[in-house]
């Protein structure tokens, strides 16, 4: 059931709704159920008579569904692919409908370890269970069902949306014609300890309370150090160069960057979507996959080098599958694609044509 209004209506030259989608009884893989699940998505463009225009954007690890456009008078921060999608853009939304999700488990009005408890009346916190990647996707399904979307020309994503991205393609294997996978993986990286890290690192936090930080005020300080430290490592020193040459300046933009980040992003769900990540394993079964693929890697990325390719590029043609690959020759690391979109868009938008 879709709620009007939950969410501020984005005002900027490039329609869009934000609303927020509500289902009850929602099975996870492990078994539990969710009394209540909420997807709080963006949509952009309208859904063609016959819905064969949809496309779903997903976002990345600790982003949201702002895909495009400024939301609100007073909003700094443009969509993570503002330069793609839009009127005119690669992502046409004067052609396609694009449906931006929210993932569950993520910190911006879906359904996650902040929302309330309706056994407690108190936020989940450190009970909200174990979710997967199947679990995030097959949420956005429902989503798309109820939207009327029958058919997807294509899911697309960077990093953790790519992963999203890949697990759309195996799990749904017939419901979409193309799948963009960017800045990311077909398999979690990192292994147990990267979740132990990032939870030894919050516990050191004195508001940390076991995971129970809600009321003692959040962990703000250590939140906006790592945030910082993600940025730098994402590429935002080399990225914001240009807007901000002096050295200086451009310290204090990533540091207002990371402190309204960290006043809105509950650290309980980069452990749940961290834990879901590491057991992401779609290349087991790249067999299934139908629809057509475009895998872009940018050369700068720390996180998902382009040392990537050539082992997965080789496991999707094993399979079968229809699959291009595009390096993204950028100094901009993990956040190229929209910065640098001008060096991938044009096999892009060949590839969704």
């Amino acid at each position: 059931m879709v709620q009007p209004d939950i969410l501020p209506t984005p005002e900027n030259d490039m329609p869009a709704t934000t609303r927020c989608f509500t289902t009850h009884g929602f099975e996870l893989e492990s078994g539990a159920k969710l009394p209540e699940m909420k997807l709080a998505y963006a949509t952009y463009g309208r859904l063609a008579p016959d819905g064969g225009n949809a496309m779903l954007l997903t976002h990345g690890f600790t982003s949201s569904h702002h895909a495009s456009g400024r939301w609100g008078a007073h909003d700094e921060n443009p969509g993570w692919w503002e330069n793609l999608v839009g009127s005119g853009k690669t992502i046409d939304t004067d052609r396609f409908f694009c449906v931006s999700s929210n993932m569950l488990g993520s910190s911006y009005g879906s359904t996650a370890p902040a929302s309330v408890n309706p056994a407690t009346g108190k936020p989940y916190g450190p009970d909200f269970p174990e979710i997967t990647l199947g679990d995030i996707v097959r949420a956005q399904k429902l989503l798309l069902d109820d939207l009327g979307v029958r058919h997807l020309h294509a899911v697309a994503g960077p990093s953790f949306g790519g992963y999203q991205a890949f697990q759309w393609a195996v799990t749904f294997p017939t419901f979409m014609d193309r799948v963009v996978a960017v800045v990311t993986a077909p398999k979690g990286r990192g292994g147990p300890l990267a979740v132990d890290s990032l939870t030894t690192r919050f516990a050191m936090d004195p508001n940390w309370n076991g995971g129970q930080h809600y009321e003692r005020g959040g962990i703000q300080q250590t939140m906006t150090a790592l945030r910082i430290e993600t940025l730098k490592t994402y590429g935002a020193w080399e990225s914001l160069a240009g807007a901000f040459p002096d050295p200086a300046a451009r310290e204090a933009r990533i540091e207002a960057m990371a402190t309204a980040w960290a006043r809105e992003f509950d650290p309980n769900s980069m452990i749940v979507l961290r834990r879901a990540a590491i057991r992401l394993d779609a290349e087991r079964d790249f067999a299934k996959i139908k629809a057509r693929l475009l895998y872009v890697l940018s050369r700068t990325d720390k996180l998902f080098p382009p040392s990537l390719a050539p082992d997965v590029m080789a496991k999707l043609t094993a399979a079968g599958v229809d699959a291009r690959y595009v390096d993204l020759d950028s100094d901009f690391g993990h956040l190229a694609p929209n910065p640098d979109w001008q060096k991938w868009a044009p096999a892009l938008r060949e590839f969704l044509a």
